[in-house]
């Protein structure tokens, strides 16, 4: 295309504008900047209930805090964390090394670097088990080295209900906390 791509984004982005197509992360393979037509888009997510021959009831995604497909911190406030009122506080932020954990498009886990503490957002233990899953995923796979949880919302990990779904998730118990390695 004369001009190269940086003439059609231009293009491309008026269309958006004008609601004759839709940006966004359509391909797993290809590079951030996708467009396509909004039926296109409707038609994948038609598809997304039941791509790889699985049906679930909560899509969870795990991402680094600063990347750019977490809307939290950027395009949207940090919602409210479950931390009890006298607990050491501790802030979600845009940090490198931080996870979000996202279900469904909601923030429901912040995980600071190391995963020493978690923040944990909303109140349904189906999204809560759906994030704990999608955190240990990432470790498997390599993502992320090991992951180490030691407080949950300000309080010690030991003790807490949060273990029950570390636990399920693959994360095994240790003196410090509970613990995940690829």
């Amino acid at each position: 295309v004369p001009g190269g791509f940086a003439l059609m984004y231009k293009v491309l982005s008026r269309f958006e504008e004008t609601g004759r197509c839709r940006r966004g992360y359509f391909v797993d393979s290809l590079g951030g900047a996708q467009f396509s037509t909004p039926e296109v888009v409707d038609r994948l997510r038609s598809f997304s209930e039941t791509l790889e021959g699985r049906h679930t009831e909560t899509a969870a995604v795990t991402l680094a805090a600063c990347d750019p497909a977490n809307p939290y911190g950027a395009a949207l406030s940090w919602p409210q964390t479950r931390a009890a009122e006298d607990a050491p506080r501790h802030r979600p932020g845009r940090k490198a090394g931080g996870l979000v954990v996202l279900v469904d498009g909601a923030l429901v886990l912040f995980v600071e670097r190391g995963g020493r503490t978690v923040l944990t957002f909303g109140n349904d233990p189906g999204a809560l088990r759906s994030a704990c899953t999608s955190l240990a995923a990432t470790v498997k796979r390599g993502s992320v080295d090991k992951i180490v949880v030691e407080k949950v919302d300000g309080q010690s990990i030991h003790g807490h209900d949060f273990t029950e779904l570390l636990a399920e998730a693959g994360f095994s118990a240790t003196p410090r906390g509970y613990r995940l390695r690829a």
